[in-house]
């Protein structure tokens, strides 16, 4: 039961904070904020990682020293 009134607390919650954020946002640059945005029992998703580039621009910043040029 606890863990139930904590999910309807954040439910309210989070709603309350997309209001506020949708409130502040620029609405050109932006897109609007949903209430699962904010909630932390929502389920995240995976970030994908691109494995595009390969061995060889791994070998190019960690071995040569290309990669961070300041």
């Amino acid at each position: 039961m606890a863990e139930a009134r904590g999910r309807d607390n954040w439910n309210h919650t989070s709603a309350v904070l997309a209001m506020i954020a949708n409130l502040n946002r620029d609405p050109k640059k932006t897109p609007a904020f949903q209430p699962a945005d904010f909630d932390p029992y929502r389920p995240r998703k995976a970030t994908r990682v691109s494995r595009k580039a390969g061995f060889a621009m791994l070998k190019s910043v960690f071995i040569d020293g290309k990669g961070c040029q300041s």
